[in-house]
């Protein structure tokens, strides 16, 4: 396939320790230690009543959407979005699987409605009164790269700026053999279209390949963060690259039979 060539506008990151991009990009160098104090996400978009009750990958999503969109200079309201985790919430799963098992007639129905993998994705459009359209992704530990790809062929296809954003928390009970998480994790981006100026990032789907060109080593708090959450396993080594500032490239799997090469220009 030809290559597509696009810019990112604005990033969104928050994980235990690390609140935003600015103190990631600083710890991908670095320059910077995690602050213990940056414990649980708090979406100011979101209402104090939706921020008491939604679950944790609503809040996540919701913030690193809002700190994309900041950083790219567009109002939320105005972009289509793209949300992608590898798991969806594994908690609620592990707590309807243990109340169908035990008591069926006691599942809540608020925790089932926040069961469905779209359902950051719902939060965030109805908080952000968002009409664009909106695509939620999961492809196994591959959904960073299937995400990506898709934001970025969204927004040359359409000629407009795409929000990505991509997610994992944790993941409890047997459901944690399966898909092993114990911390949260999320990365948004604004993907647009060059549009005349020089694009940030090239990228080329093709039939896979030997993952060859390998990510330098992560600093040891980011390289911890990467074994235990699925999600910062597969953009920990794309974002580090980012955060250095400087021209690199790299191999990332797309699914089984495809893989996505990523050029950075700095």
């Amino acid at each position: 396939m030809s290559a597509l060539h696009v810019c990112i506008e604005g990033i969104g990151f928050w994980s235990p320790g690390w609140p935003d991009w600015d103190a990631a990009r600083r710890g991908l160098r670095g320059e910077a230690k995690a602050d213990p104090a940056v414990v649980k996400p708090l979406p100011t978009l979101l209402a104090a009543a939706e921020r008491r009750r939604a679950p944790l990958p609503v809040l996540l999503a919701c913030e690193i959407a809002a700190q994309a969109c900041a950083a790219a200079g567009h109002a939320p309201d105005t972009l289509p979005s793209v949300f992608a985790a590898t798991h969806g919430d594994l908690v609620i799963t592990d707590y309807m699987c243990r109340t169908l098992a035990t008591a069926p007639r006691e599942l809540s129905p608020i925790r089932f409605h926040n069961s469905v993998h779209n359902a950051p994705a719902g939060y965030w459009t109805i908080a952000a009164n968002c009409h664009a359209g909106s695509t939620s992704i999961s492809s196994w530990h591959s959904t960073f790269a299937i995400a990506l790809f898709e934001a970025a062929v969204q927004a040359l296809a359409d000629d407009t700026p795409v929000l990505l954003a991509a997610y994992d928390t944790e993941s409890p009970g047997p459901l944690g053999d399966v898909s092993p998480s114990t911390t949260q994790f999320g990365v948004a981006m604004v993907i647009a279209p060059p549009n005349g100026r020089s694009s940030t990032l090239r990228m080329e789907l093709q039939a896979l390949q030997e993952l060859t060109r390998a990510a330098d080593p992560l600093p040891a708090e980011f390289a911890a963060l990467a074994m235990n959450n699925p999600m910062a396993a597969q953009s920990l080594p794309v974002l580090a690259i980012m955060a250095s500032a400087e021209s690199g490239k790299l191999r990332i799997q797309a699914g089984k039979q495809s893989s996505l090469d990523l050029e950075f220009n700095a």
